[in-house]
C-alpha cells in the first residue's frame, strides 16, 4: 500500500551531457531540453499538487543503451531519497544477460533495480521482441523478479501482444500508453492494440508521454481525453500509473501543466481510483518503499 497522500511519478529521466552524450537530443525540436538535467532540477519545477498530493517518490528510467548509465542511476537512487526505483538497460540479446543483471543488483544501489527497458521503438525488426536471444534475455529478467518496460510505437503492438502471450509471468508496463498519434487524431489502430494488450492481466500502463504526442503548443485536456477514456476502459484504474516523462514534457508545457491535466482527467474518478493511478499501481509494480 502507498502513503495516503503520496504522489508517485512513475517515469522520469535525468542526463548529464558532460558525462554522456544523448544523441537523440540532436533531433530538431529538442533544443529546449538539450542541456543537463538532474533531480535537483526536478524538485523546484514539480511543485503542483495533484488531487492534494505532493511528489514524494519517482521511478528513474534509462535514456540510452548503456550499462554504465544504469550503474550511475542505481548509485544515484542510493543517495537520493526521491528516487524509489530504477528502470535500467542491459543487452537482452547477450548470452551473459543473467550475469550482467546479477552484477547490477549486487553493485551500489542495486536493490533499486526493479525493471529493464530497451528502445524497441527504434528497432526496425517488426518481431524484435520475438527474437530467440531477446526472449531468452527477457526470461532472465523475469527469473530475477524484475519487470519489463515496453517502449513501443503504435505499429509495434503485435510484437508486444505476442510477448505478453508467450511470457505470461513477466510483469510488463506499457510506457507512454504506446505513443498514441494524438496530433493526427487517428486513434483507431492504436486503440485496437491497447485493448488487445490490456487483455493480458500482467500488463500495466503509464499515463505518461502523451502531451508530446499532441500539439506541443496548443494541446488541451480535450485532446488527451479520448486516449484517457480508452486507457481507463481497457486497463481500469488499478492498472494505470501517472508518469511525467520529465524533462521531455518540458517540450509541451512541463511537469506542472501535465499534472494539472491529469487532475482534470481524474475528476470523475473515486478517491480509491485516483489513489491507484497516482501512487498505488506504481508502488506495487515497482515495489516502492515509503519515502
Amino acid at each position: 500500500m502507498s502513503d495516503a497522500q503520496a504522489l508517485v511519478d512513475a517515469h522520469h529521466h535525468v542526463w548529464d551531457l558532460g558525462i554522456r552524450p544523448q544523441p537523440w537530443l540532436d533531433e530538431p525540436g529538442h533544443e529546449p531540453i538539450r542541456r543537463t538535467f538532474a533531480t535537483a532540477d526536478l524538485r523546484p519545477v514539480a511543485t503542483r499538487t495533484l488531487a492534494g498530493r505532493r511528489l514524494e517518490r519517482t521511478v528513474l528510467v534509462q535514456c540510452v543503451t548503456s550499462v554504465d548509465e544504469t550503474r550511475e542511476f542505481l548509485a544515484l537512487a542510493d543517495s537520493d531519497p526521491l528516487i524509489g526505483a530504477v528502470v535500467g538497460w542491459a543487452d537482452l540479446t547477450s548470452p551473459a544477460i543473467g550475469d550482467v543483471l546479477d552484477a547490477l543488483r549486487a553493485g551500489p544501489g542495486g536493490t533499486h533495480l526493479r525493471a529493464v527497458r530497451h528502445l524497441v521503438q527504434g528497432e526496425s525488426d517488426a518481431a524484435w521482441l520475438q527474437q530467440p536471444s531477446v526472449e531468452r534475455g527477457l526470461r532472465a529478467v523475469g527469473e530475477r523478479g524484475l519487470g519489463y518496460d515496453l517502449l513501443i510505437r503504435s505499429h509495434q503492438f503485435p510484437q508486444a501482444i505476442r510477448l505478453a502471450e508467450r511470457l505470461p509471468n513477466l510483469p510488463l508496463v506499457l510506457d507512454h500508453a504506446g505513443k498514441p498519434p494524438i496530433a493526427r487524431q487517428d486513434l483507431d489502430h492504436w486503440e485496437r492494440g491497447v485493448r488487445r494488450l490490456a487483455a493480458h492481466p500482467q500488463v500495466r500502463c503509464k499515463v505518461s508521454g502523451l502531451v508530446t504526442e499532441a500539439d506541443h503548443e496548443k494541446w488541451t485536456v480535450d485532446d488527451i481525453r479520448p486516449v484517457w477514456d480508452v486507457l481507463l476502459a481497457a486497463f481500469g484504474p488499478d492498472r494505470l500509473m501517472f508518469g511525467s516523462d520529465w524533462p521531455v514534457c518540458v517540450l509541451a508545457g512541463g511537469w506542472n501543466r501535465w499534472a494539472a491535466g491529469v487532475e482534470e482527467l481524474l475528476a470523475d474518478c473515486s478517491p480509491a481510483e485516483a489513489e491507484a493511478v497516482l501512487a498505488g499501481t506504481a508502488t506495487t509494480f515497482y515495489r516502492l518503499n515509503p519515502a
